[in-house]
C-alpha cells in the first residue's frame, strides 16, 4: 500500500479581500484548516504621505496627515499640531484645549464605532453594522457642522483652531451624548451574550501581557492583556489631567476581550465628551494670539497696514518654526500615535516620521493567528483593528 503523503497548502489572503480592513496581503501555510505559516505583506496602499510633506508648508501638512489613519483623522491632525506647537514653544488658551480633548474623543467614539460594527459583521453578526453606522452619522455631521468635511474636517490647526465652534454646536453634541448611551447598551445586548460571538471571539487569538511587551502592543490590544498604558494618563497632553475618567483592561487577551475593552472605552469617551462639553463656552477665543502663526484679526486686517501685511505673510510664504526636533504622542483610538517632527528653522518640515500603532500590530499578526484555524483569521483582524492608511504611509 502507497504511502499516504500530506503537504501544506499556500493561499493568498488579500490584498483584495473584505476582511483584512484594507489592502493588507496575507501569504498563509495551511494544513488543512490550521495555520502553519503567515507572512503579513504590505505596501499596497503606500502614499508617502511622510515624504510629500517635506515638500509642503506646516499648515499644510495638517490635510495629509489626517489620511494616514483615516478614520482617527483627527487624532493624526492633532499629534502633529502638538508637535509643531512645542518646537514653536506655544502654550494654548484652555478653551481651545477643552474643544481639542472633545473633538478628540468624539474621533475615538467614531472609529471604534466603525471598528464595531464591521468586526461584527465579519464574523456573522451582519446587522451589527447597521446599528453601528447609524449613530457614526451623527458624529460625521458634527464634523460637516464645524468644518464643512464630513471625513477630513482638517479642524485642528497649527495655533488653535481653524475658526471658532457654529452656532448650534452645543446642541447638536449633546442631543448625540443623550442618546448614546442606550445605543451602547443595545449593541451589547446584541453581542456580549450572543452564542454565535461568543463561540468565535472566546479564547481566540489570545495574546499574553508578556507578548504585548515584546512586540511593542499599545492601545486596546494591549488592555485587553492587562497592560495599563494609555497616554492620557502615562503623558497627558492638552487637558486631560483635569478630567475624571477610568482606563479599562481586561487579562483574557482573546479577541472578546478586545472587543469588552473598546466597549468600555466608548462609556469612558462618553464621560470625557460630558465633562468637555460643559467646560466649553459657546463663543470665544480659538487661537492663539502669537502673530507668527495665527493671522491678525479681519477688523485689523482692514484697518492696520502691518495687520494686513503680516495676514499677506501667513497666506503666502508660512510661517517658520525654530530648527529643532520634537515628538508628542497622543492616545489615538488604535493607541500611542506619534508624530516625529525635524525642523531645520525653514518655513517647511525637515522631516516628519509617524509612529503607526497599526504596524505594529500588523507585526504581531503571524504570531497571534498561527497555530489557530483559517476562520479565525478574520475575527483577529478585526479585533486588532488595523488601519491600512496608517500602516502604509
Amino acid at each position: 500500500m502507497a504511502e499516504l503523503r500530506t503537504e501544506t497548502m499556500t493561499v493568498n489572503m488579500g490584498p483584495q479581500h473584505p476582511s483584512t480592513h484594507g489592502v493588507l496581503r496575507l501569504v498563509l501555510q495551511l494544513d488543512g484548516e490550521i495555520i502553519t505559516g503567515a507572512e503579513p505583506t504590505i505596501g499596497y496602499l503606500h502614499t508617502g504621505i511622510e515624504k510629500t510633506a517635506e515638500q509642503k508648508k506646516w499648515q499644510q501638512v495638517v490635510p495629509l496627515v489626517e489620511r494616514m489613519d483615516y478614520l482617527g483623522a483627527q487624532s493624526n491632525s492633532l499629534a502633529y499640531v502638538l508637535s509643531v506647537e512645542k518646537l514653536l514653544g506655544l502654550e494654548m488658551p484652555q478653551r481651545v484645549q477643552d474643544i481639542r480633548v472633545l473633538l478628540a474623543e468624539l474621533q475615538r467614539l467614531a472609529s471604534h464605532l466603525v471598528w464595531l460594527g464591521t468586526h461584527g459583521m465579519e464574523i456573522g453578526a451582519v446587522s451589527m453594522l447597521f446599528y453601528a453606522l447609524r449613530e457614526r452619522e451623527l458624529l460625521l455631521n458634527i464634523n460637516e457642522l464645524i468644518a464643512g468635511f464630513r471625513f477630513f474636517p482638517s479642524y485642528f490647526r497649527v495655533g488653535g483652531l481653524r475658526e471658532d465652534l457654529p452656532r448650534g454646536f452645543h446642541d447638536a453634541v449633546g442631543a448625540f451624548l443623550d442618546r448614546f448611551p442606550a445605543k451602547l447598551d443595545e449593541y451589547e445586548g446584541l453581542l456580549t451574550k450572543n452564542d454565535m460571538y461568543l463561540k468565535r471571539t472566546v479564547n481566540v487569538g489570545v495574546l499574553s501581557h508578556d507578548d504585548v511587551m515584546a512586540w511593542g502592543l499599545v492601545g486596546p490590544i494591549a488592555r485587553a492583556a492587562g497592560s495599563d498604558y494609555d497616554v492620557r494618563r502615562y503623558f497627558p497632553y492638552l487637558t486631560y489631567d483635569q478630567y475624571d475618567f477610568a482606563v479599562p483592561t481586561a487579562t483574557e487577551g482573546d479577541v472578546f476581550a478586545r472587543y469588552r475593552v473598546r466597549v468600555q472605552e466608548m462609556r469612558e469617551s462618553h464621560k470625557i465628551c460630558r465633562q468637555a462639553l460643559a467646560r466649553i463656552s459657546p463663543t470665544g477665543v480659538f487661537a492663539c494670539d502669537d502673530t507668527r502663526v495665527v493671522p491678525p484679526p479681519k477688523d485689523k486686517v482692514y484697518t492696520e497696514m502691518e495687520a494686513l501685511i503680516q495676514h499677506f505673510l501667513i497666506y503666502s510664504q508660512g510661517f517658520t518654526v525654530p530648527a529643532g526636533e520634537a515628538y508628542v504622542p497622543v492616545e489615538g483610538a488604535r493607541g500611542e500615535h506619534g508624530v516625529y517632527v525635524v525642523s531645520d528653522g525653514t518655513n517647511r518640515p525637515a522631516r516628519i516620521k509617524m509612529r503607526p500603532p497599526s504596524f505594529f500590530a500588523i507585526q504581531a499578526l503571524p504570531k497571534i493567528i498561527l497555530g489557530g484555524l483559517i476562520a479565525d483569521v478574520v475575527a483577529v483582524i478585526g479585533s486588532n483593528d488595523v488601519v491600512m492608511g496608517d500602516c502604509d504611509r
